[in-house]
């Protein structure tokens, strides 16, 4: 069992930054792919960027330029850099974990992330 533990959340004003961090209580971090997702009140919970065990990123369109998603397997931890934030990005952050023999490979679905945070609120007022 991988605990997930998001942080960094809260209120910011359009045009702000924040950076959400994701700290996983498992000592082979390094064997999963890391992904974050959000859910606004009402909707489903998309993707918004993914990495690789290695260094392969993904990024929703929606925020592709605008987030960074980074890792550090010495701390178990992997980040999400948002910057430019629009009030559309206002939701709940969840950070998950999929455990994957390829090294470079990163999903989309959230169904194939085998863990999963609690979430973390990001507001973004205009």
């Amino acid at each position: 069992q991988v605990r997930l533990v998001e942080s960094g959340g809260g209120l910011v004003q359009a045009g702000g930054s924040l950076r959400l961090s994701c700290t996983a209580s498992e000592r082979t971090f390094s064997n999963y792919a890391m992904g974050w997702f959000r859910q606004a009140p009402g909707k489903e919970r998309d993707f918004v960027a993914g990495i690789s065990r290695g260094v392969t990123t993904d990024y929703a369109d929606s925020v592709k330029g605008r987030f960074t998603i980074s890792r550090d397997n010495a701390e178990n931890t992997v980040y999400l850099q948002m910057n430019s934030l629009k009030p559309e990005d206002t939701a709940v952050y969840y950070c998950a974990a999929d455990f994957m023999w390829i090294a470079g490979a990163v999903r989309r679905e959230a169904g194939e992330y085998d863990y999963w945070g609690q979430g973390t609120q990001v507001t973004v007022s205009s």
